[in-house]
């Protein structure tokens, strides 16, 4: 049975419902996939402003909704906290309306916010199904992203680097060194996990994409991104063997110190020449000369906060940097800054509950655990990162929202619909087979 086979059987067997096998509806579902993947693959044009991303996210939106939809119970929370924040938001920015900058960052907001509302509804069904189509399309482009990125840094060609506003950093497709590099960090964990799992038939080839991948994210110099692959990737490790059979974590252990092995021999690579290795351990120091004193990020960060106690509605969105010249490179004192306090809480009731949702569903039985295993450490990491970038107008990051939500809401469904009196091995094995690749 080929992996989409294995999905569709297994989100029937979750949800409890059968394969529509109806002529019309299955071209309607085939033809939505196709146009999703080309959504989710153009999420790596982000140099260009409108992307065909946001021009895309106009065109599957509003067709999905018009297919017909359900809002489960379990996602009602969160919906509401996200509307809670908006609101909150274009309350703050109301005194400064007539600003372009502050109206343009909220409107954007606002866009963002409905993509949190159609991926949480949009991956609330047919979940295994759709989480797999949307890490596979994912992985394709970012693979072609960070070879673009490499090939850039090294002037392969003469292209020199792409749209990289801070000299000698790759930034591939993407304006922002930052963004470019964490953004490779989804795919780079899937790929890991399809090796430590043993789900890929092409073991060869996915410690080629992984490599590429790990040099993508090297380039960026983003210490952020180093950050994420590192955290992402332990806690995938971890959760995959704590929840792993004694075969399967025999694998993993052997695996992981394959995976180290391509690493480290990617990066002696590039460590083997003098000036990648400089400036590798100019940006590998933890504070950087604009991180310091008062005027830095960190004192910037420390001098807002007694300015923001004073001040409940905040400074309004985007108007940070009229006091410190600067952003403030904290999502957290952002969200009150921007929203207030209203939306600070707001956001960081939204991070704390996902964190809960998220671990249950790493480690707490399911079909869904597998692919929670590989989406939520990385969204995990974005979060983190948050507490020394701004994060929250990432567009990966409401895709991570939206499949963890989504998850949740396919879980719970699935869970009410089991036999209260099947004992816990009887449940397990009622269990859809693990792993996103067959």
């Amino acid at each position: 049975m080929s992996s989409a086979a294995n999905s569709t059987a297994n989100e029937a067997t979750a949800n409890g419902v059968g394969t529509v096998s109806h002529g019309p509806i299955l071209h309607y579902r085939r033809l939505f996939d196709w146009i999703f993947v080309v959504f989710i693959c153009s999420g790596i044009i982000s140099a260009l402003k409108p992307s065909p991303y946001d021009f895309l996210a106009l065109i599957v939106a509003p067709l999905w909704f018009i297919g017909g939809f359900r809002i489960h119970r379990s996602v009602i929370f969160i919906l509401m906290l996200w509307c809670i924040f908006e609101i909150a938001g274009f309350a703050a920015l109301m005194p400064y309306w007539d600003e372009a900058d502050p109206r343009l960052y909220q409107l954007q907001s606002l866009y963002l916010f409905f993509t949190v509302v159609f991926f949480t509804l949009f991956f609330s069904e047919r979940t295994i199904e759709r989480a797999e189509l949307c890490i596979k399309a994912y992985t394709v482009s970012s693979i072609f992203c960070a070879m673009l990125g490499i090939a850039s840094y090294f002037n392969v060609g003469g292209i020199g680097l792409l749209w990289s506003a801070d000299e000698g950093r790759a930034a591939s497709t993407f304006d922002d060194p930052n963004l470019y590099g964490s953004y490779l960090t989804l795919a780079a964990v899937y790929i890991l996990y399809t090796l430590l799992l043993g789900t890929t038939k092409r073991t060869a080839l996915s410690a080629v994409m992984l490599a590429i991948l790990i040099v993508g994210i090297f380039v960026s110099y983003s210490r952020g991104s180093w950050g994420a692959l590192v955290v992402a990737s332990l806690l995938m490790g971890i959760a995959a063997y704590s929840t792993a059979g004694t075969r399967q974590r025999h694998r993993i252990a052997v695996m992981s110190g394959v995976a180290v092995g391509v690493a480290g021999l990617s990066l002696f690579a590039l460590l083997s020449q003098p000036a990648v290795r400089t400036f590798f351990f100019e940006r590998a120091a933890l504070a950087q000369a604009y991180d310091e004193g008062t005027t830095g990020r960190f004192g910037n960060q420390i001098r807002s906060i007694p300015m923001l106690l004073d001040r409940p509605a905040g400074f309004g969105p985007l108007r940070f940097r009229d006091f410190f010249g600067l952003e403030p490179h904290n999502s957290y004192i952002g969200a009150f800054a921007n929203d207030g306090w209203i939306g600070g809480f707001t956001w960081i009731i939204i991070t704390m509950s996902t964190c809960f949702v998220g671990f249950r569903l790493m480690f707490a039985r399911s079909p869904y655990r597998s692919l929670a295993q590989i989406y939520w450490p990385v969204l995990f990491s974005w979060l983190l990162q948050g507490l020394q970038i701004d994060i929250d107008h990432w567009r990966q990051l409401f895709l991570g929202f939206g499949v963890i939500w989504g998850m949740e809401a396919a879980r719970v469904r699935w869970l009410s619909r089991q036999p209260r009196t099947a004992s816990p091995s009887e449940s397990d094995r009622k269990l859809c087979p693990a792993g996103p690749m067959h």
